[in-house]
């Protein structure tokens, strides 16, 4: 559990990646499984900014979030 907390940028790629090849090699997948995939991606690409903007705060830097 504390490697996902410390790492979910990289684990947000992997799963993206992950997703792009079976999309590809997979190309009976119906399009509307596919495009509520992308949804949760893009929502979860939120949740990994605002992780990683929190972690950023919390070491002193700045962000560059409302800038």
């Amino acid at each position: 559990m504390s490697f996902i907390k410390s790492h979910p940028a990289r684990i947000y790629a992997v799963l993206v990646a992950a997703l792009a090849l079976v999309v590809h090699y997979v190309p009976e997948l119906p399009s509307a499984l596919i495009l509520g995939l992308a949804a949760a991606v893009l929502g979860t690409g939120e949740a990994v900014q605002r992780t990683e903007d929190r972690k950023t705060t919390a070491a002193g830097g700045d962000s560059g979030a409302g800038a």
